[in-house]
């Protein structure tokens, strides 16, 4: 049986279940493996921040998603060397889900139990109104660049998503008023 689809687990319910290993078992890993990519040790004077709008759960999927869409735009527009970014966000919270049958006539076999807590199936990462969920640091020629990434990553997102110049905003400022 397939995944449920990422509408029933964007809202934010009740507390944050992340407890691994000593009341949940059999969690599944992250998706997610690595949350930087690009040059770590470049000097770059802008941050541009990806910032959410809406709080709400984004599962692993989306953020592995989004960190390919944003690192292979940046990789053939801008070249490996020229850019850094970092996801700012780790899906702690489990996401459980209990299983109902799905056959005809499966409402007169099973009612379901009330408050069941039911077996863990996805990892998700909470997100408040306002936090920051991927940075990318560049030089200010390339500002464009590495907003058209962040577009691209904010699709794959549950969230309407908005960008925040983090550092380096004078920078960026001159740039334009100069083309």
């Amino acid at each position: 049986m397939g995944k449920r689809p990422a509408r029933c687990y964007t809202h934010v319910r009740g507390p944050a279940n992340t407890r691994v290993g000593k009341y949940v078992r059999g969690v599944p890993d992250s998706r997610i493996r690595s949350y930087d990519a690009g040059n770590r040790q470049g000097d770059f004077p802008v941050h541009v921040h990806l910032v959410a709008k809406e709080r709400c759960q984004i599962r692993h999927t989306a953020l592995e998603a989004s960190r390919i869409a944003v690192n292979r735009q940046l990789q053939r527009n801008i070249g490996t060397d020229d850019y850094h970014m970092t996801i700012r966000i780790h899906p702690h919270h489990i996401l459980r889900e209990n299983k109902m049958m799905a056959v005809a006539g499966a409402d007169r076999i099973q009612d379901g139990m009330s408050r069941s807590f039911g077996k863990s199936t996805d990892r998700a990462a909470r997100v408040k109104v306002g936090q920051e969920l991927i940075t990318v640091r560049i030089h200010p020629e390339k500002y464009h660049e590495a907003l058209d990434a962040l577009k691209r990553a904010s699709d794959r997102f549950p969230t309407p998503c908005s960008y925040k110049i983090g550092k380096g905003e004078e920078l960026v400022k001159e740039y334009l008023r100069k083309n």
